[in-house]
């Protein structure tokens, strides 16, 4: 008896865990996404030997916001940026 209550609570959290992520991804307004759109245009064109990453020159010279916050951005001090970070900070600060 008590096993299947645990596999109910189980599929239920598995349940509310698939609900919360999909509503997350709605929370992205059109106005956001369309920043995100741009973003990753603007980016492509930056990163201009193509790895997907961008280095504070990479960046200065095509997304002078991201070179000003270069610093912040990575945080980890690998040289560079990703689109996934950027991106991140765009989410979290609404857009």
């Amino acid at each position: 008896m008590m096993f299947k209550k645990w596999r109910f609570s189980g599929a239920f959290a598995l349940a509310v865990v698939s609900v919360l992520s999909v509503s997350t991804a709605q929370t992205i307004d059109a106005t956001t996404q369309a920043t995100l759109t741009e973003l990753e245009t603007r980016f492509k064109a930056a990163d201009k030997n193509g790895d997907g990453k961008l280095t504070h020159e990479e960046a200065k010279d095509g997304m002078p916001r991201v070179a000003d916050a270069f610093n912040h951005l990575d945080a980890e001090k690998k040289g560079y940026v990703t689109l996934e970070q950027i991106k991140a900070v765009v989410i979290k600060s609404g857009g």
